[in-house]
């Protein structure tokens, strides 16, 4: 720093000065001679404080001349007297006494003197100095100051591109020497009351009176504002506890609480559900079941009844099955028969994306219930949380819930009272150790229900709908072979669904039909533009399928022949069988091959082997499968005899030409059975495709009457 003192000091850096005699240097005329030799040195003789002296050539202006730099140190320097007092001293203007660098006391930071020791005389510099007019032209000079605290022409580009420019400012604001080291702020102007009073011209008997009045309102106005704030910190205050009680309460519902339960992973609150409703009155078509599962009933009711035998049941019992039999109600039905709580979980819920969130949800759900036995958990889809446990560098920590599992299992006591039963569709995923005695120890197979469950089923449902009293549940139980529980629920909702669309008062078997066959085939597309000729062959196809299937000895009993198409199909002929085949026999299937080949054979014999069309590729898919489970499987070919072929890959070539003779053999014998009973019933064959291109449905006892000869009534 560059330091110029006299009473008070004036600071800058040395590089401004610099900056500022090199444009004076500038504009120095060319035609000047100078002494570039010169070497004056600053006298020392006017400066209050001794000062390092610094001479042109350091500054490297020591072609300037004398006369310059002495016009501006002249108009920098202040002129004060050493006669004037203290009081003419503070009069001096902001702009010299003001001091931007920090002494030893406030004091002299604001008047540039100790309060200590007096006043000390200011001296005047009467001769003129080449720093004066530096002082003057530095205001005109684009000087970078970056002292802390001040306007300086870098600090303002910064502000411009922050968006925080001041309007105050004007416009090609420039920031001076002096102005930005020893200007101070000003501060707004107050105009006191008295003058107030002046210059609203109020006679001075009121002045009191004005003052009083003034003050009453000022008192007022400052009481109002504090009400007022007052009133929005109590509201504030009230918003703040409804918004945390609304939160709270947000909480506590049975939708959020169970989601963060799900998302957290660390709610240790398992609400347990109450299944009084549910008993094995509810749960149908399943009887061997709900057998094995009574005694796990007894044992909740009754655990002395086992313990004084010396006897325990199993810590788990497993229900297999496919989907939709009945798995879940049957847990249900469990918990409710014993009327104990009821823990649900599925095996997805107990993993997410963090690393032991499964297992602490394992240990929760357990802690639960260990604390409210007798209970009952049940654990869904157990082969996503319980499957085979593997090696893997990619999933180090895959294991951790499945190992806290059967730790929980293994912890039980003997008679505990907590009973786990899990349920999976996919029983040879499971990992052996949790299917060995003494954890999920007990199986329980839960199948699809065959005819007579399937009509317990459709009468539980039925009793829910409006029908009509002339509805036969065991003829729809007896054309949904292979439905579960599930499948019949939705079909009994599907007629009741267009009973409703037809305005109808109750449902029929004609919805009921019409919503098996919608499940079976798909829906109707009644919009399918199928011309005549196509039209035609459609049902003579049919008919011959439906010949087939009436005077073959063990073929399956019709229940409909339509041609209106269905899904992928234009037609089709379903059966219904009298009861559930557990097994077939050699003729029954061999009937089952040529009732497929009777739409071929049809098509050929009526429209010439030159139109036969594609629509028996299906039918001659089921007929080859049938062939080769004969061959390969059941063991009826005479040539290969009794041996199996499960893999024809594995075979030799002379055997899988072997496999195919005897198959092809068996496709031909029932093709020429199937050509020949139409040709002996030809004229039947032609009454049948005449009355399903006249009504396009006929059901069971329609067929009859057209193949007996007699009329259909009217529909």
């Amino acid at each position: 720093m560059f330091t110029y003192s006299l009473m008070y000091y004036l600071h800058f850096q040395l590089s401004h000065l610099i900056n500022a005699l090199h444009s004076l240097k500038g504009s120095v005329s060319s035609n000047t001679s100078v002494n570039h030799k010169h070497r004056e040195n600053a006298s020392e003789q006017d400066l209050y404080c001794t000062e390092p002296s610094l001479t042109l050539r350091d500054f490297g202006l020591a072609d300037l001349g004398v006369r310059q730099l002495d016009e501006l140190v002249q108009n920098l320097q202040p002129c004060v007297t050493q006669q004037e007092s203290l009081s003419q001293l503070r009069t001096v203007p902001d702009i010299w006494r003001t001091s931007h660098l920090s002494s030893d006391s406030f004091f002299y930071n604001k008047h540039g003197f100790s309060r200590m020791g007096g006043v000390t005389p200011v001296f005047s510099k009467q001769n003129k100095s080449p720093l004066q007019t530096l002082c003057t032209d530095l205001k005109y000079l684009p000087l970078m100051v970056p002292n802390r605290g001040f306007k300086t022409l870098k600090s303002r580009t910064r502000r411009l591109q922050g968006g925080f420019d001041s309007s105050g400012e004007p416009e090609g604001f420039t920031p001076s020497f002096m102005k930005g080291f020893l200007t101070r702020d000003k501060g707004p102007d107050v105009e006191t009351l008295d003058k107030l009073l002046k210059n609203k011209n109020i006679p001075d008997g009121q002045h009191d009176a004005f003052k009083t009045g003034f003050a009453e309102g000022f008192l007022k106005a400052q009481a109002l504002t504090q009400r007022t704030q007052e009133s929005l910190r109590r509201t504030r205050l009230i918003l703040l506890v409804l918004l945390l009680v609304g939160l709270y309460g947000l909480s506590k519902t049975p939708f959020l609480s169970v989601r963060f339960r799900t998302t957290s992973g660390l709610d240790s609150a398992v609400d347990p559900v109450q299944m009084k409703n549910v008993t094995f009155e509810h749960v149908k078509g399943v009887e061997e079941a709900k057998n094995e599962l009574q005694e796990v009933v007894e044992f909740l009711r009754n655990p002395q009844k086992f313990t004084a035998l010396g006897g325990k049941l199993p810590k788990g019992i497993l229900l297999v099955g496919p989907p939709g039999t009945g798995k879940t109600l049957l847990a249900r039905a469990v918990a409710g028969e014993a009327d104990v709580p009821f823990y649900y979980a599925s095996g997805s819920e107990f993993d997410e994306m963090f690393v032991g969130v499964g297992a602490s949800r394992i240990r929760n759900l357990f802690r639960e219930a260990k604390a409210n036995a007798p209970c009952v958990i049940f654990i869904d889809e157990l082969d996503s949380v319980g499957g085979k446990r593997i090696e893997s560098p990619m999933h180090p920590y895959s294991r951790q819930t499945i190992n806290q599992l059967l730790a929980e299992m293994d912890g039980f006591k003997p008679n505990e009272g907590v009973i786990i039963i899990g349920a999976t569709n996919f029983p040879e995923a499971l990992d052996n150790a949790l299917i060995r005695p003494g954890r999920f120890d007990m199986q329980v197979t839960v199948p699809r229900p065959d005819v007579k469950g399937r009509t317990e089923i459709l009468k539980w449902y039925l009793k829910k709908i409006k029908v009509d009293s002339a509805v036969e549940a065991e003829v729809i139980a007896r054309g949904t072979v292979g439905f579960s529980g599930a499948e019949l629920e939705n079909l009994v909702n599907q007629a009741a669904l267009k009973a409703a669309v037809d305005s109808k008062e109750m449902v029929t078997m004609k919805e009921l039909e019409f919503a098996k066959d919608k499940i079976l085939m798909g829906p109707e597309r009644r919009s399918a533009e199928i011309d005549k000729k196509n039209k035609e062959i459609t049902a003579y196809h049919e008919s011959g399928h439906a010949i087939i299937a009436y005077y073959t000895k063990d073929a399956m009993p019709i229940n409909k022949a339509t041609i209106m198409p269905r899904g992928p199909t234009l037609g089709h002929v379903s059966m219904l069988p009298e009861n559930d085949r557990w097994s077939e026999t050699r003729s029954q299937l061999l009937a089952q091959m040529d009732v497929s080949m009777g739409g071929r054979v049809a098509e050929e014999l009526i429209f010439g082997s030159e139109n036969i069309t594609t629509g028996a590729s299906s039918d001659f898919d089921s007929a080859t499968k049938i062939a080769k489970l004969m061959v390969t499987r059941f063991g009826m070919s005479e040539k290969l005899g009794v041996m199996t072929y499960a893999d024809l890959t594995k075979q030799s070539p002379e055997t899988q030409a072997s496999i195919e003779h005897e198959v092809r053999i068996l496709l031909r014998d029932s093709y020429e059975r199937a050509k020949a009973l139409l040709k002996s019933r030809s004229k039947e064959h032609k009454n049948l495709a005449e009355a399903l291109l006249q009504y396009e449905t006929l059901d069971a006892k329609e067929i009859q009457l057209v193949l007996e000869g007699k009329t259909i009534g009217s529909r």
